[in-house]
């Protein structure tokens, strides 16, 4: 993947990533849409699910596949060809490329319509990874990935570790992170907050079955690394010295034991959850961007962290919030523009060059840029109050029980919350609790559990205003 993306870039050619879940109409606008002439496959699935869309086109698109399969073109055959082409100049074609020039082009899938090209330049991307890597603690040699190189954050962080001469190592897949890690023993990974979740899941569910000393330990440094800040007192750093020699060394140890910062991104990150990480001595460096601005906007690094918030803009960015409180951003950072829609573009980007986020935030401590809502989540309850739904979620998802939650209540009376259970946790409550457990369908209806639940509701809404309250 990464040597047919340099290939691409060295001849001043479009890359256009494809996500493999994309539905057949989708890559069908796409391949049109960009005038795709070639296209790189990974295996025989994603080749069956390209070539008779390929061959529908009403232009030749070549396909070549990074797996051997039978009747399809490898790409090995590039390669072979290439060495025997002594005579052509390649720094001809690098020569012609210039900073301002499109490097990838990166469809969004909106809500409704059409995918929308995003297009991302050279400087763009140069300017990311670099104003983005002096912000990284020394010493990141290794570096996992196993985000999809197709998503812009995975891609801006593999050029990242290139640019700083860490070793990129990739992941077997999924279901292998954790073997892999271990195998490895990495100084740096990006991820989203769902893979942080399951890890803290897992341990915890470790730390309860344990007993007597070693659990009230277990617990006793967790609670210590909850109230986690940079500004604690010595006994606050003494006791949580302690305990992460006697305890978070072994999450250390579950995670390679060289873990020296973890790059958060694509969701928000749970603010317990990132104490509780950076008091176990594992950094989460939290960020905020979107495919159109490179994507990182804000991140919070050493020095500069503010639990709750994405972090402060990187060097040659700005943000600012607008008077209906929607996050604006500006800089070096900002796409070019939707590939053939210059009308979309004017929406998003206004006459003085600030992009428009489509996010609700604010500036805490005048920096530290604090997201709050999808400006178009927000909605108005019957009694004409508006409600923020993104923070109630984030509330509900503290409780290792809620996997998934969804706050809705458009011209409703109240809010109302559609919750999917952590079945897996809410398996190992109820046999703490003494319940029988028989399935998942049958433990939703079950009072005890109902009535926990209803627990968790009262308890998140707590802190919210009345008209919040689920």
């Amino acid at each position: 993947w990464n040597i047919s993306d340099f290939a691409i870039m060295q001849l001043g050619a479009y890359q256009v990533p494809l996500y493999p879940t994309l539905a057949e109409h989708d890559i069908q606008f796409i391949l049109e849409n960009a005038e795709i002439t070639v296209v790189f496959v990974a295996d025989e699935i994603l080749y069956k699910k390209l070539k008779p869309v390929c061959d529908a086109s009403k232009r030749e698109i070549q396909i070549y596949t990074f797996d051997k399969i039978s009747g399809a073109a490898h790409w090995g055959m590039l390669t072979t060809k290439g060495k025997t082409l002594d005579k052509i100049d390649l720094s001809s074609y690098r020569k012609e490329v210039t900073p301002e020039d499109v490097l990838t082009l990166i469809y969004t899938s909106g809500t409704t319509g059409t995918p929308k090209g995003v297009m991302l330049t050279h400087n763009n991307l140069v300017n990311n990874f670099v104003n983005s890597a002096v912000l990284l603690p020394k010493g990141i040699e290794k570096g996992l990935s196993f985000l999809p190189l197709s998503h812009i954050f995975e891609r801006m962080v593999v050029y990242l570790y290139m640019y700083c001469g860490t070793s990129v190592y990739y992941a077997e897949s999924m279901e292998t992170i954790v073997a892999d890690i271990q195998h490895i023993k990495p100084n740096s990974f990006s991820t989203v907050p769902r893979l942080l979740e399951k890890v803290y899941e897992k341990i915890m569910e470790k730390g309860k079955a344990l007993s007597g000393a070693k659990k009230a330990l277990f617990f006793w440094s967790v609670g210590l690394a909850e109230t986690y800040e940079f500004e604690n007192d010595w006994w606050y750093k003494f006791k949580l010295g302690i305990a992460r020699k006697l305890v978070f060394k072994k999450w250390q140890e579950a995670l390679g034991g060289n873990i020296l910062v973890i790059i958060s991104g694509g969701a928000a990150l749970n603010p317990r959850l990132a104490r509780i990480f950076w008091g176990a001595d594992m950094p989460v460096f939290e960020g905020y961007g979107l495919t159109e601005t490179s994507p990182v906007i804000t991140v919070n690094h050493m020095g500069n962290t503010k639990f709750g918030t994405v972090g402060p803009a990187i060097k040659g960015m700005e943000i600012k919030i607008a008077e209906d409180g929607e996050v604006l951003a500006r800089g070096h950072a900002i796409m070019k523009g939707y590939y053939g829609r210059d009308d979309l573009t004017a929406e998003t980007i206004d006459a003085e060059g600030w992009f428009h986020t489509g996010d609700i935030g604010q500036l805490i401590d005048g920096k530290f840029l604090k997201i709050t809502d999808r400006k178009k989540e927000i909605f108005k309850t019957a009694g004409g109050k508006y409600v923020a739904p993104q923070m109630i979620e984030n509330k509900f998802k503290e409780t290792i029980l809620v996997e998934q939650v969804m706050v809705l209540g458009e011209n409703r009376k109240f809010p109302s919350a559609l919750m999917v259970p952590n079945f897996i946790a809410l398996k190992a409550w109820a046999e703490k609790k003494g319940i029988a457990y028989s399935t998942d369908d049958q433990m939703i209806k079950d009072p005890k559990v109902l009535e926990k639940f209803q627990e968790i509701v009262d308890l998140s809404c707590a802190e919210f205003g009345k008209w919040e309250q689920v």
